[in-house]
C-alpha cells in the first residue's frame, strides 16, 4: 500500500491522532452493528476521494467496497459536498408537513428516471424503513397481510424490513408477522436441479406459484424482491425471471415491490436495475446510491395508482427527517453529477469491458474460483474448496482473502464465501485492473 507524511488538522491546530489512538477510541465507546464487540477490528478512515481512501496514519487504499455498496459517486465528489455547504447556510433542517423547493428538486430528478406512472415520492431516513414504508403501503392499498420475499436477501433492519429479509439476520428478530419466504434463482446452486439459467427460470416462477396458490392469493398483498440480490450474493436474475413475475403478481393481483436499495443509481449500469429487466413494480424503494450516503436518505418512488388511494385517506405513517434538507440537497446534486459526467455510462461500461473480462481471467486462472457474476459496478466472486461438488471455501479462507487484499492496499467486501468486487460508479479503467491485480495477488498469495 502507499503511504503519504501524516498531516495536521488545521481547524484544530493539533497532530492528526494516529489509526491506533482512533481505533482505540472508537472501540471502546462505538457499539457496532452485526458484531461481537470483543472481536472489532475495524480499519481507520480519515478522508478519501474518489475511489481512494486514507487512513490516520497516511495510508492509502482503493475502495473496492464503495463503503456499504453506496458509495456510488465516489468520495467527496466536490458538487456535492458544494451542495451540502450551501444547503447548510441557508436552512439546516425542516419539518416534512412544511414545503421545501430542495426537497422538491430532489423528488422530480429522482422521478426522471422512474418508469411513467410514477409521480410521487415518500422519502425516508434509509433503505430499510424505505421497504418498512413500501410494505405499509402495499399492505394499505390491498387490504391484505402477507409479504412474500426470498431466503436470499436482505431489506435492512427494522421491524417488517428484518423479517422480509431471508437470510441468517431474520431469526433472532422474527417479531413481525404475516411473512413468508420462498426460493428466487441462483442458477449455481439451483435449488430446483436446473441444468442451465432458463429451466432455472422456469422452475423458480413455478415455484414461486406454488407458494402463491397454497398461501392463498386473497391474503397476499406484495411480493418484496431486490431487482439484483445484492449482500445476498449479486445473482443477475435469468432471462425473463422478473417479467414472470410481473406477470403472476398482475394474475393474482398482488403488488410488486423492486428493492433497489443496493442495485440503483449506476450501481448495475442502469439508473435503475429493473431497466435491463423489461419489468416495470407497483412500488420502488431506493437509498444508498441516490446521494452516496453523504446525508441518509431513502425513499419509495410510488406508482400513481397507489398514490390516489391516499388522496382522501391518510397514510399512516411519517418521519421527523423525512426529505430532509441536507439529504435533499446532496441526492439532487449527486443525480445531476451523474447525469452530467456520464457516470452511470462509465459504471456500465468498465464492468462490460473491464471488470466482468479481468475477473473472468482470474477464474480460469484459479481453481477455488467457483463462479463470477454481475453487471455494471456489482460483482461477486464466489470460491469453492470443490468445484465439482462446489463445497464453500472455509471462514479462514476468507479471513485469509480479506487480509491479504487489505495489506495491498484495497478495501475488500467479503460476504460468506465470496468476495464482492463493487467499487465507485466512477473508477476508471486503470483504478479498475489495478483492484483486480490486487485481488489477483491476494488469491495467489492464500492458494499458494
Amino acid at each position: 500500500m502507499s503511504t503519504t507524511a501524516s498531516t495536521t488538522e488545521a481547524t484544530a491546530g493539533t497532530a492528526t491522532p494516529s489509526n491506533a489512538e482512533v481505533v482505540e477510541h472508537d472501540t471502546s465507546h462505538v457499539f457496532h452493528s452485526w458484531s461481537a464487540q470483543a472481536k472489532l477490528a475495524p480499519v481507520a478512515i480519515r478522508t478519501g476521494r474518489g475511489v481512494m481512501v486514507e487512513d490516520y496514519d497516511g495510508n492509502e487504499y482503493l475502495d473496492l467496497s464503495s463503503m456499504l455498496v453506496n458509495v456510488n459517486i465516489g468520495h467527496q465528489h466536490p458538487r456535492v459536498v458544494e451542495a451540502i455547504q450551501r444547503q447548510a447556510a441557508e436552512l439546516t433542517t425542516v419539518a416534512p408537513a412544511h414545503a421545501n423547493a430542495t426537497r422538491a428538486r430532489a423528488a422530480e430528478l429522482i422521478l426522471d428516471h422512474a418508469p411513467e406512472g410514477f409521480n410521487k415520492v415518500f422519502f425516508t431516513n434509509g433503505g430499510a424503513d424505505a421497504n418498512e414504508n413500501a410494505i405499509r403501503m402495499a399492505r394499505l392499498h390491498t387490504g391484505r397481510d402477507k409479504v412474500l420475499t426470498t431466503y436470499r436477501s436482505y431489506h435492512g433492519n427494522t421491524g417488517a424490513a428484518i423479517v422480509a429479509t431471508g437470510d441468517w439476520r431474520r431469526v433472532p428478530n422474527e417479531y413481525a408477522t404475516g411473512h413468508v419466504h420462498f426460493f428466487g434463482p441462483y442458477t449455481y446452486r439451483s435449488e430446483f436441479w436446473a441444468e442451465n439459467e432458463q429451466q432455472e427460470g422456469e422452475r423458480a416462477l413455478r415455484h414461486l406459484e406454488r407458494v402463491i396458490q397454497s398461501e392463498g392469493p386473497e391474503s397476499i398483498a406484495a411480493i418484496l424482491l431486490e431487482t439484483i440480490p445484492g449482500t445476498a450474493g449479486i445473482m443477475v436474475p435469468p432471462p425473463g425471471y422478473l417479467a414472470g413475475v410481473r406477470e403472476l403478481a398482475d394474475r393474482y393481483g398482488i403488488i410488486l415491490i423492486l428493492d433497489e436499495v443496493m442495485a440503483g443509481f449506476g450501481r448495475a449500469g442502469e439508473w435503475f436495475a429493473f431497466d435491463a429487466f423489461n419489468v416495470r413494480p407497483d412500488l420502488i424503494t431506493f437509498a444508498k446510491g441516490v446521494n452516496s450516503g453523504y446525508v441518509p436518505l431513502g425513499g419509495v418512488i410510488i406508482s400513481d395508482e397507489i398514490a390516489a388511494a391516499f388522496d382522501e385517506r391518510v397514510f399512516p405513517g411519517g418521519l421527523t427527517y423525512s426529505g430532509h434538507p441536507l439529504a435533499c440537497a446532496s441526492a439532487a446534486a449527486s443525480i445531476e453529477a451523474m447525469e452530467d459526467e456520464g457516470i452511470i455510462e462509465n459504471a456500465r461500461r468498465v464492468g462490460e469491458e473491464v471488470i466482468g473480462p479481468g475477473l473472468r481471467s482470474l477464474a480460469e486462472r484459479f481453481d477455488v474460483i467457483g463462479e463470477v457474476r454481475g453487471r455494471g459496478v456489482f460483482w461477486a466472486v464466489e470460491f469453492v474448496a470443490d468445484a465439482e461438488t462446489r463445497e464453500p471455501v472455509s471462514a479462514e479462507f476468507m479471513g485469509a482473502l480479506k487480509k491479504a487484499v487489505l495489506e495491498r492496499g484495497a478495501l475488500p467486501f467479503t460476504s460468506e464465501n465470496r468476495l464482492h468486487f463493487v467499487p465507485p460508479c466512477v473508477i476508471t479503467d486503470d483504478e479498475a485492473r489495478r483492484g483486480i491485480s490486487i485481488v489477483a495477488d491476494a488469491l495467489a498469495a492464500v492458494t499458494a
